[in-house]
């Protein structure tokens, strides 16, 4: 790892997890104002440096290669590892999307009078620190922290030893830009370096408010067997696309392919193509047709097979239809029905996000509703299951958990609130007597 790229001297993470939680404080008395002034100082300052990160990029790629060529490294890795000058450019347009956004903090979500003179309010405020660990994905970097500095919370990051060149790059740049704005404290952001760092992250309750691990499910269960800090975990993606018997067909070879091929690395790609038997025998010619000139291959069960016995297929097997396979293959099946389908999702998905392809606007409002999945669409590829694309300008991951937070996790994820009561010497003992009593009147 180059020395001149380091973020940080050698310091325990307790250490450097306190420092974060001093810097918190810090973030949550910053005005909106200062806020956004720095997250487009850092767009510009990173743009300025493209060539700065694309050649610690290019180190990273050049020894991710070597383990992609004997098999240590998936192709899909491999492609989220890569930054390109567009992605540059991408990266900086997401912190000003970022910076463009409503303040979350100090928003008023309710006001009641408790008594005459005696006023609750319930605001919205930071967390305080939070801590992301992922792998491969350098622009993960950006993302995360300019939805922490906007929502007033220290971060720590942990990236894969496979793009550390990167990632030290990307955070020395954000660093150096703060040093404009003395209110903003450098030691709001901080870059781990190894796996020990981990584990010693795994017990620091207290001075981490919330852990985010971006990885596989086994990964996020390891997280969430090990630690004590509340773990909000980005899921694996088996997201399925239905064909329904209803289908226009065009749109459905459409909606399967960008759901496939758009940019099958990403969770939300496409992994499962179920299609109803009754459209299986005019679609699904025309769409493997359309997969294969994308180089998918197309994993099929025994009556897709018999279906297409001329087309180049590979017969599928029990763990197709729960693998997530992050790259250009794809299994399909046929079913009889939507009974069918809802139950193959609801066996083998992993709550991601899940697309009906239909006319049907009844049975479309039926998968809508009976589909259990952080994301459910209709006639719309499930590429758009994304914190940029829902307009959260970032996303930290993607949860597939119910609680604290649900699909793309942007902004109001990292916000929770605190009741803020101002009376005129209101003592409890005198409503207890029944001396005063309660009006509990919304203020709107």
């Amino acid at each position: 790892m180059s020395k001149t790229l380091s973020t940080r001297p050698l310091a325990d993470v307790a250490s450097i997890a306190r420092s974060a939680r001093e810097a918190s404080r810090k973030l949550a008395l910053l005005s909106g104002e200062t806020r956004n002034a720095a997250l487009l100082t850092i767009a510009d300052a990173l743009e300025g440096n493209g060539g700065r990160v694309l050649a610690a990029n290019a180190r990273d790629c050049a020894a991710a290669e070597t383990l992609a060529s004997t098999g240590e490294m998936t192709p899909a890795m491999l492609s989220r590892l890569r930054i390109n000058e567009s992605g540059i450019t991408e990266m900086a347009a997401r912190i000003r999307e970022v910076a463009n956004l409503p303040d979350p903090l100090g928003k008023r979500l309710a006001a009641t009078e408790l008594d005459q003179g005696l006023i609750l309010h319930k605001e919205s405020c930071p967390l305080g620190v939070i801590a992301v660990v992922f792998e491969s994905r350098p622009d993960v970097v950006p993302q995360v922290a300019s939805l922490a500095l906007k929502s007033g919370n220290a971060v720590l990051l942990k990236g894969g030893a496979e793009a550390a060149n990167s990632n030290e790059s990307i955070v020395a740049v954000w660093r150096e830009a703060l040093c404009r704005f003395p209110d903003v404290p450098q030691e709001s952001i901080h870059l781990l370096q190894s796996r020990s760092d981990v584990l010693e992250l795994l017990r620091l309750r207290g001075e981490v408010d919330l852990l985010i691990p971006r990885g596989s499910k086994e990964f996020v269960a390891f997280m969430e067997q090990n630690s004590r800090i509340p773990v909000v975990g980005h899921g694996e993606g088996i997201c399925h696309v239905f064909v329904d018997r209803a289908a226009d067909l065009n749109r459905a070879v459409t909606v399967t392919l960008d759901s496939k091929v758009q940019y099958p690395a990403a969770c939300n790609s496409v992994e499962t193509l179920l299609v109803h038997k009754d459209v299986a025998a005019a679609f699904l010619p025309r769409v493997v047709a359309e997969l294969n000139r994308a180089s998918v291959e197309v994993r099929g069960c025994p009556r897709v097979l018999a279906l297409l016995p001329e087309a180049q297929l590979v017969p599928a097997i029990e763990k197709d239809w729960s693998t997530e396979y992050s790259d250009l293959i794809l299994s399909v099946k046929i079913v009889d029905t939507v009974e069918q389908a809802l139950e193959h999702i609801q066996r083998y998905g992993s709550k991601h996000t899940e697309c009906i392809v239909t006319e049907d606007q009844a049975v479309a409002e039926r998968f809508l509703q009976e589909v259990d999945a952080a994301g459910v669409f209709h006639n719309a590829s499930t590429r758009f299951a994304d914190g940029y694309r829902y307009g959260l300008g970032a996303e930290l991951g993607i949860s597939n958990g119910k609680l604290h937070a649900r699909g793309p996790m942007g902004i109001e994820g990292l916000t929770t609130y605190k009741y803020k009561l101002r009376g005129n010497g209101h003592i409890a003992a005198e409503y207890s007597s029944g001396v005063r009593h309660f009006t509990h009147k919304p203020l709107g």
